[in-house]
C-alpha cells in the first residue's frame, strides 16, 4: 500500500540567492492499494512529474508524508526491490555504453542469485515485453522507441517490484506502438501482481489501463473517480477532460 499525506513542495524561483518561492503541491493525498492501478491525470505543468519524483524518493516533500507500507519511501531499503520506474524519456534511460543485456543487468545487480540464473531471466523478460532474446546483444542506438521502451520495461519489472511508477511512459510513442505498450502494461501487471501509478496527460490511455483516476489540476487534487464512473466527474475541470475520452 503506497500512502501519500498531505504532502507539498515548493522549488525557488529566479536564482538560488533568491527567497522567492513558487509552490507546485499543495496538500496531496492519496493512497493506491496492492495490485491496484492508479491514474494520474493532469495537463502540462499541473506538477504530475513533481508528484512522481516525490513518490519514487527522488526528492522530498516540504511538508507531508510518502510511504509504503507504513515506512517512508526516502529511506532507500523500503524503495529497493519494491519500487521501480519507467519515463517518458527513453532514449535517455538506456546507457548508451550498454547492451540491453547489460542495462537489464544493472537493475538485477542487487539480486543475489547465480549469474546464469540472472540471464536465463533477462531471455524471459525480453520474451514478455514482445522482443527475441536475441536482442540482449543490441545498444540502445540500434532500437526503435517502441523497442527501447519495451526494454525500459523488462528492466522496471525485472526485480519484480511491487509498484511501478510510469510517468508518461508512452507520451513519446507513435499511436499504434502506445496502444501495443498499454495491452504490455495490462498483461505484465497480471503476471507479476504489481500495483502501477501511471502519470499521463492521456485520459484515454488511463481510462484503458487503470481502476482509479485522480484528476490533478495545479498542483492540487480536484476528483478521485473510479474508471467505470468517469461520465459522472462532477468538476468542471473532469467534465473538459472527458471530452477527449475514447475507448480503445
Amino acid at each position: 500500500m503506497l500512502t501519500v499525506v498531505n504532502v507539498e513542495k515548493s522549488y525557488r524561483t529566479g536564482g538560488m540567492f533568491t527567497r522567492n518561492k513558487q509552490q507546485v503541491l499543495h496538500g496531496v493525498s492519496f493512497e493506491c492499494g496492492n495490485g491496484e492501478s492508479l491514474g494520474i491525470i493532469g495537463e502540462s505543468g499541473s506538477g504530475k512529474s513533481t508528484l512522481g519524483r516525490l513518490v519514487l524518493g527522488i526528492e522530498q516533500p516540504d511538508r507531508g508524508s510518502v510511504l509504503y507500507e507504513g515506512k517512508p519511501v526516502r529511506h532507500r531499503h523500503v524503495r529497493s526491490g519494491n519500487m521501480s520506474a519507467v519515463f517518458q524519456d527513453y532514449s535517455s534511460s538506456i546507457n548508451p555504453f550498454f547492451t540491453v543485456e547489460e542495462a537489464i543487468l544493472e537493475a538485477l545487480a542487487m539480486q543475489k542469485p547465480l549469474q546464469s540464473d540472472k540471464r536465463s531471466k533477462i531471455d524471459l523478460l525480453l520474451k514478455q515485453v514482445g522482443l527475441d532474446p536475441s536482442y540482449k546483444m543490441k545498444y540502445a542506438h540500434e532500437l526503435s522507441g517502441g523497442e527501447a521502451q519495451r526494454v525500459c520495461i523488462a528492466r522496471a519489472v525485472a526485480t519484480e517490484p511491487k509498484c511501478i511508477v510510469l510517468d508518461e511512459a508512452i507520451s513519446s510513442l507513435d499511436v499504434s506502438v502506445q496502444i501495443q505498450v498499454l495491452r504490455l502494461l495490462k498483461e505484465l501487471k497480471e503476471i507479476y501482481h504489481m500495483s502501477y501509478i501511471f502519470i499521463t496527460h492521456d485520459i484515454q490511455a488511463a481510462a484503458y489501463l487503470c481502476d482509479r483516476i485522480l484528476i490533478f489540476k495545479s498542483g492540487k487534487v480536484v476528483e478521485t473517480v473510479r474508471v467505470e464512473q468517469l461520465k459522472e466527474v462532477e468538476s468542471d475541470y473532469a467534465k473538459k477532460l472527458m471530452k477527449h475520452l475514447i475507448t480503445f
